[in-house]
């Protein structure tokens, strides 16, 4: 497995960055990939934007909008939020497989005393409350599996950011945003900053491939992500 660590934090980049690799993977190659995003909110394939996002919000703090090629529901980047990605060659996993990407990760929280758990199709939850959102998209037999880490995100921005109408509040009685989500920080046994969380995430995936391999991108490949982008 190639693990590539992501330096930029323009989410237009990263994106693009997933569809290349899922697009140009080979049947034998497998990437693990950790990114941050500068604020922003992701929109999933099906989505209509305006009914997803405040926009006059959005607007005014300059926070980016950007649509992944995966479906499910929008979610709010920042760099207290930390995403992964698997991008598998050739239909080597079973699609929609969800628990087998999200298990490792559960797994890690919980020798740091989180009692993280999967919960449902495709979300992590501390204490009933959601830290992480999962999406899979194929293309050509490739898949990607990617997901949010709320780590030690600004959940008032990220409240004020995504919209949830009055009428679906009423309806179906959704609670607000933030009192339905949690950073992992709150969590923790010991305190910890994300750029070491990021480290053990990184050594807690690796010690689970027998061919784990660093990469990074060719001046080629990133030609290619900024067309892309």
């Amino acid at each position: 497995m190639k693990y590539i660590e992501i330096k930029t934090k323009d989410p237009h980049f990263n994106l693009a960055m997933e569809e290349y690799l899922l697009t140009s993977c080979k049947p034998e190659e497998e990437y693990f990939l950790l990114w941050q995003n500068s604020p922003s909110i992701i929109i999933g394939k099906h989505q209509n934007t305006l009914e997803e996002v405040n926009a006059r919000y959005v607007e005014e703090n300059d926070i980016h909008v950007v649509r992944r090629m995966s479906g499910g529901g929008a979610v709010y980047h920042d760099l207290g939020n930390l995403n992964y990605s698997f991008i598998i060659g050739n239909g080597q996993q079973d699609i929609f497989d969800f628990k087998k990407f999200a298990l490792p990760i559960a797994e890690l929280l919980q020798l740091h005393g989180v009692d993280a758990e999967i919960s449902g199709r495709n979300d992590m939850t501390i204490a009933g409350k959601k830290f992480s959102g999962n999406a899979q998209f194929m293309r050509n037999r490739n898949l990607l599996h990617h997901g949010t880490l709320l780590f030690d995100s600004d959940l008032s921005r990220l409240e004020a950011a995504l919209h949830v109408s009055g009428d679906k509040i009423v309806s179906k009685g959704i609670k607000s945003v933030r009192s339905r989500v949690t950073n992992i920080r709150e969590h923790l046994a010991e305190p910890m900053g994300i750029d070491e969380f990021w480290q053990k995430l990184a050594a807690h995936i690796a010690s689970r491939n027998d061919r784990w391999e660093p990469a990074s991108l060719s001046e080629e490949d990133l030609a290619a992500i900024n067309r892309l982008a």
